[in-house]
């Protein structure tokens, strides 16, 4: 059955793998799922068309047959719970994954997500340079305590798994800021990431859109 996924027909980081439909393609490539991507503009993500399938307006979806889906978190649960690549066959081993998925993006993203804002979108705020130093010190505690449960670990908990895929994702975020270089050992997990030939893949597919004529 055919999996076909949309994505930005021009990704407003040229490519470089922030958009949210890098970590859909990753676990499909993970997955060793052939697909088809929908290119979608700005304008289409607004459309009735297309807020059949997302009622935000926004990208990725996943359609599969009768099955469409929106939100990366669900799109990437359902990749990994069909396909024990990304998800662990002991069933503890199992629900610490997921609570990883969830923790990457309930718990690690808002606060890097606030970061962004703060910095890109209110930079000529007259506030902003008493309220962005508030906001890195908070997202460095943040960073501080998944820095210490990782360690000394290759992954959050022994092998890889979707709940790393998309701990990585998330933390590609911080790269512009120059924030995931004082913390050594995070740095390391997400070159660690970066480096899984699927990840590659992905990358690769979603750069060459954004850099075709």
């Amino acid at each position: 059955m055919t999996i076909t996924i949309t994505a930005f027909e021009r990704s407003p980081d040229g490519g470089q793998g922030l958009a949210r439909d890098t970590r859909v393609r990753w676990a499909l490539e993970e997955a060793g799922l052939p697909y088809e991507v929908r290119l979608v503009s700005f304008q289409a993500m607004k459309e009735a068309a297309h807020l059949a399938l997302h009622p935000f307006g926004q990208i990725p979806t996943y359609e599969e047959g009768d099955l469409v889906l929106f939100e990366t978190g669900a799109i990437v649960l359902h990749i990994a719970e069909h396909h024990p690549s990304l998800l662990p066959a002991d069933a503890n081993a199992r629900a610490r994954a997921v609570t990883w998925m969830f923790a990457a993006l309930n718990t690690v993203e808002p606060p890097i997500l606030e970061l962004v804002t703060a910095r890109l979108f209110e930079g000529d705020r007259p506030w902003t340079a008493e309220r962005l130093p508030l906001v890195a010190d908070r997202l460095r505690a943040r960073l501080n305590q998944l820095a210490v449960r990782l360690g000394d670990g290759d992954w959050l908990d022994g092998g890889f798994s979707a709940g790393d895929l998309l701990m990585v994702s998330v933390l590609l975020r911080l790269r512009p800021s120059g924030l995931l270089n004082e913390f050594p050992g995070l740095a390391a997990y997400v070159a660690r990431g970066e480096a899984r030939p699927a990840y590659q893949r992905a990358f690769a597919a979603q750069l060459a859109i954004n850099t075709a004529p």
